[in-house]
């Protein structure tokens, strides 16, 4: 009889409601962690996700330098040729048979000595280009450096605050786990979908000064008598919280103490 009269004591609606304000107690304590660790997580993550677009710059920077030394070297070598040619255009000048010869070699004296001048203004061009990205590489360098000595101190933060709440956010995701077993699971699936929608992720509240206390709107005087005789689940019609009577919130804020 006794173990009989206990079972129907379990599924009361009372004492669902009780383990129901309990269960939202128990997540808003977990809550509270989350919010110690504020904006951390997202911190450690915004900074890997830049220094993994750094070391990509930084690789785009050795791509650029490596092409213009190339491009460099390819100039001075075309320069090479073409002092190359007009050494050898000026010992044909010394053997020509006539000036339209004499002429044409000229011409291409003068041809190759642009193309020497054209080359070295390239030169020129790619060594400024050059320095420049070797600075900005510099400069990416460093701000690599500082990035990761920044996204360390973050993550030395987080450790530590999830260290000391560790274990606490452990135990409070147990007895969650162990009072949605009281409660049957078409009240828990609506309870974590009203505290996925609710702002501060209240699901139940309890009613204060004749209102809601999620939305604040009047309660009617029998809908609050209803709510007090906890006979049966009542949510506000206005946000959707299950409401529970004042007295059975203070009972349970004294249990969890």
């Amino acid at each position: 009889m006794a173990t009989a009269s206990k079972q129907e004591k379990e599924i009361t609606v009372e004492d669902k409601l009780k383990a129901i304000y309990d269960l939202q107690k128990v997540n808003s304590k977990i809550d509270e962690i989350k919010t110690l660790r504020g904006d951390l997580p997202l911190e450690v993550q915004d900074m890997e996700d830049e220094i993994v677009g750094l070391n990509t710059r930084l690789e785009n920077y050795e791509n650029e330098l490596s092409e213009l030394q190339t491009m460099i070297t390819g100039k001075k070598v075309e320069i090479e040729e073409s002092k190359m040619k007009i050494e050898r255009y000026q010992e044909q000048q010394n053997n020509v048979r006539n000036n339209r010869e004499y002429d044409n070699l000229s011409k291409e004296i003068e041809y190759q000595t642009l193309e020497i001048e054209l080359s070295e203004k390239r030169i020129r061009e790619y060594t400024a280009t050059l320095e420049n990205k070797k600075e900005e590489k510099e400069q990416t360098a460093k701000q690599l450096s500082e990035r990761q000595l920044d996204l360390k101190e973050k993550k030395g933060e987080l450790d530590e605050i999830v260290s000391e709440t560790k274990q606490e956010e452990e135990k409070l995701r147990e007895r969650a786990k162990k009072i949605e077993t009281m409660i049957e699971p078409r009240l828990v699936a609506a309870f974590k979908r009203i505290r996925k929608n609710a702002r501060n992720g209240l699901a139940v509240v309890s009613v204060q000064r004749d209102a809601c206390g999620g939305c604040f709107n009047k309660i009617p005087p029998q809908r609050q008598l209803d709510i007090r005789s906890r006979k049966k689940v009542i949510v506000c019609e206005y946000c959707g919280r299950i409401l529970v009577d004042l007295d059975l919130a203070n009972e349970n804020e004294v249990k969890t103490k």
